[in-house]
C-alpha cells in the first residue's frame, strides 16, 4: 500500500480523535514533507483541507438527519466546543449547524466524500538521473496557490512572465524554471523564472529564490505539459516510497530547455526532486 492510501485509511479511522501530520506520516512510513507533497500530488488538496472537509461533512449529514444535540455532533467529529465547531462549519458550508438542521437536506452543499485510491498504475517513469545541483539564483513572477487551485492558474502566470522575456538583466539563456517552494498545510509558492547572475537589478514585482547546492533526482516528462501531474503523482506516490531515497525539505522545480515549445506544450521538460544526503 502506498503512503497516500495508508494516510487515507488512518484519517478515516481517526476522524473523531486527535490527528496530526506527524502521526499520519509515521503510519505511512515517510517524512512530514514527503507526506504533504505526496498527498497533494495524488488528491489535489492538502491533508488539513481534506480532514476538515471529511469531519464537517459527517457532521452535516448528522444534522440534516435531525441530530438533536449539536455539541454531541461536534465532539463526535473532533471539535472541542460548540463555538469552534460553528465557526468551522460556517466557513466550510456558508451556514450554521442550526440552519442546516432546520432545513433537513444537503442540497447545494459541497460534501467531502471519502477518497478511494484505485490501484490503476500511474504514469510509467523512466529511471531518473542523479545530479549534484549547483547553487542558483532564480528570478521571475511568483504567486501563492492553494493546492486545489484550478489547473489553468499556473499557465496564466507563465503567460504574464512571457512579457519580460529578453529584458531580464543577467539572465542565463535557454532554460526556464518553475520553482515550487514555501509550502504550508494548504498552499505553496510557484515562481516562473530564469536563472540570473544576481538580484540587484530585478523588476520590483519579481520574486527571487536562492537554490542551495543540492542533490536531485531528475525525471524526464516527455508527454504534453497538460499531463505533468501524472508524472509528479508517480514520483511521490510510487518511486520515492520504493526507493532508498528521502525527499529533502527544499524547493523542487521544473526545468524547461530550448526544446520545450511553450506555444504547443510539447517538447518535454525535467522535474527535479531534492534528496537528503
Amino acid at each position: 500500500m502506498d503512503p497516500v492510501s495508508k494516510a487515507l485509511w488512518y484519517m478515516e479511522s481517526h476522524l473523531a480523535g486527535e490527528v496530526c501530520l506527524d502521526d499520519i506520516a509515521d503510519v505511512a512510513g515517510v517524512s512530514r514533507f514527503h507526506m504533504s507533497r505526496a498527498f497533494v500530488a495524488a488528491t489535489g488538496r492538502s491533508i488539513t483541507r481534506y480532514l476538515r472537509g471529511r469531519r464537517l461533512s459527517i457532521a452535516a449529514r448528522a444534522l440534516a438527519g435531525g441530530a438533536p444535540d449539536i455539541l454531541a455532533v461536534a465532539l463526535d467529529v473532533g471539535y472541542g466546543s460548540h463555538e469552534a465547531f460553528t465557526r468551522a462549519f460556517r466557513e466550510q458550508f456558508g451556514l450554521t449547524p442550526e440552519a442546516l438542521r432546520a432545513r433537513r437536506h444537503l442540497d447545494n452543499l459541497e460534501i467531502e466524500e471519502p477518497i478511494v485510491m484505485d490501484d490503476t498504475p500511474t504514469a510509467k517513469l523512466e529511471e531518473p538521473r542523479f545530479v549534484d545541483g549547483r547553487a542558483m539564483l532564480i528570478a521571475g513572477l511568483g504567486e501563492r496557490y492553494a493546492y486545489d487551485s484550478p489547473s489553468n492558474t499556473i499557465p496564466a502566470l507563465w503567460q504574464r512572465f512571457d512579457a519580460y522575456q529578453g529584458g531580464i538583466p543577467g539572465a542565463v539563456p535557454d532554460a526556464w524554471y518553475g520553482i515550487c517552494c514555501n509550502f504550508d498545510d494548504t498552499s505553496f509558492e510557484y515562481v516562473s523564472g530564469v536563472e540570473v547572475a544576481d538580484f540587484s537589478e530585478m523588476p520590483k514585482e519579481f520574486s527571487c529564490v536562492r537554490l542551495a547546492a543540492q542533490k536531485y533526482a531528475v525525471f524526464t516528462h516527455r508527454d504534453h505539459i497538460a499531463t505533468i501531474r501524472n508524472t509528479v503523482h508517480a514520483i511521490w506516490r510510487n518511486w520515492l516510497p520504493n526507493s532508498k531515497y528521502e525527499a529533502a525539505d527544499a524547493p523542487n522545480f521544473e526545468r524547461y530547455g530550448p526544446e520545450f515549445d511553450g506555444r504547443t506544450g510539447h517538447g518535454g521538460l525535467e522535474i527535479w526532486i531534492p534528496l537528503k544526503g
